[in-house]
C-alpha cells in the first residue's frame, strides 16, 4: 500500500506552512483507505503500522523500536509531540473560556476591537435616504504579546532505550499539563488585566455600591447583583480557585438538588445564574472572575507544539526541548468583570 513506500527523512518537518503530519497527509491521503481495515487511521497513525511500532497498551514497545532505522527514527519527534497535545488536553478549560483561535505564523500579531457607544449598540430605525449608524473597527495600538512555554527533556538514550512507551508517555503528557497551565494563567492575566491596550476587566467589591453586603462575606443577593452589571453581555463562564469554590458551594441556593445532581453526573457544576463554574487556581483569593465567553478572549498560536527534532533523531536525547508558542488578547473589554469578596 501506499504508506509501505513514502520515504521518511528529517526535512519533512521543515516544510513551510506544513506539520510533519500535514506532509505525511499529502504524500498519504486518509481518504484513500475509506472502506479498508485502515479507515479511521491517519498518516502517521499508518507509518506506526508500518514499523511495527505498538505506542500504547500492556503490550507497547520500548524507546528503542524507533531507532531500528532511520526512516522510523524520524517518527519520533512527532510521536512526542502528539503525546504532549494529548497531556495538553486533558483537564484543560481553554476551550471553555476561550472565543476563537488565531493561528499564525510569525512572532508579532496585532489584534482588532471595537468599543462601540450605547447608541452604537442599538440597531435604531434608519429612515430612506437617511445615514445608516456606523460601529468602527480599529487595530490595537500595541502588538499582543506571544509566550514561549515549555519544558527541556533531559535524558540520554541509554537511559529511555528500554523504557516502554507507554510509560514514557506518561512523563510527556505530564510535560504537555505543566505547558497548559502556564497557558491558562497567561488567559487569566490577560482578561483581569488586559493585553497591553488599556483593557482590563472592570472590578466590584462586596459591600461597595452596586453590590450590597459586607466585606469578606458572599451571598446569594451578591452574585446576583453582579450577574446584573453584564447587560447587554452573558455572564456564562465563572473562574474562581479552589477556596472560592468552596465558599460558593456552601451557598444554600447552590445546594439546589437539580444542580448537584448534574455535578454528580457529569463533573460539570452550573450556577443557577446560568453560568458554567470552573476550577483555576491562577485567580486569586477571595475572587471571582466571571465573562461572557463569547466575547472576551482570542487565543493567538504561532505554530504548533514544537520538538527539538535532530537531536532526538539522531539518539542525541540529552537535551530536547518541547515548546508551545501562543498569547491571548482581549476582544471586548466590558465583557468580563471581576467581583473581591
Amino acid at each position: 500500500m501506499a504508506f509501505d513506500n513514502i520515504r521518511l527523512e528529517k526535512g519533512m518537518y521543515r516544510e513551510s506552512g506544513k506539520s510533519f503530519s500535514q506532509v505525511l497527509e499529502s504524500l498519504d491521503p486518509s481518504e484513500a483507505y475509506k472502506g479498508t481495515a485502515l479507515e479511521g487511521t491517519d498518516a502517521f497513525q499508518r507509518q506506526l503500522k508500518r514499523f511495527g511500532i505498538r505506542a500504547k497498551g500492556i503490550g507497547s514497545d520500548t524507546v528503542e523500536k524507533f531507532f531500528s532505522t532511520f526512516e522510523s527514527a524520524v517518527l519520533f519527534p512527532e510521536f512526542i509531540a502528539r503525546v504532549v497535545r494529548q497531556g495538553m488536553e486533558e483537564n484543560n478549560i481553554l476551550p471553555s473560556i476561550v472565543a476563537t483561535v488565531t493561528d499564525i505564523d510569525a512572532m508579532d500579531y496585532r489584534s482588532i476591537y471595537s468599543v462601540p457607544t450605547d447608541d452604537e449598540k442599538s440597531l435604531m430605525e434608519v429612515g430612506e435616504g437617511a445615514a445608516i449608524p456606523a460601529t468602527t473597527i480599529r487595530s490595537k495600538e500595541n502588538l499582543i504579546s506571544l509566550h514561549k512555554r515549555g519544558r527541556m527533556l533531559v535524558a540520554s538514550y541509554e537511559a529511555l532505550r528500554f523504557q516502554k512507551l507507554d510509560m514514557f508517555s506518561v512523563m510527556l503528557r505530564q510535560i504537555g499539563s505543566h505547558i497548559q497551565k502556564l497557558q491558562l494563567a497567561d488567559a487569566v492575566n490577560v482578561i483581569i488585566n488586559g493585553d497591553g491596550n488599556g483593557n482590563g476587566c472592570t472590578s466590584f467589591s462586596v459591600g461597595a455600591s452596586p453590590i450590597s453586603g459586607t466585606a469578606g462575606t458572599l451571598g446569594y443577593d451578591q452574585l446576583v447583583e453582579f450577574w446584573a452589571q453584564f447587560h447587554p453581555y452573558e455572564m456564562n463562564t465563572m473562574l474562581v480557585n479552589t477556596s472560592t469554590m468552596v465558599r460558593l458551594l456552601q451557598l444554600d441556593e447552590l445546594q439546589n438538588p437539580l444542580t448537584g445532581l448534574n455535578f454528580q453526573g457529569t463533573g460539570k457544576f452550573a450556577t443557577p445564574l446560568g453560568a458554567e463554574l470552573l476550577r483555576a487556581e491562577e485567580v486569586g483569593d477571595d475572587a471571582v472572575l466571571a465573562f461572557d465567553r463569547r466575547y472576551t478572549l482570542e487565543m493567538v498560536r504561532a505554530g504548533d507544539v514544537c520538538v527539538e527534532y535532530d537531536k532526538l533523531i539522531d539518539r542525541q536525547l540529552e537535551r530536547a526541548a518541547i515548546t508551545s508558542i501562543c498569547g491571548f488578547s482581549k476582544i471586548c473589554a466590558d465583557a468580563a468583570k471581576m467581583l473581591e469578596i
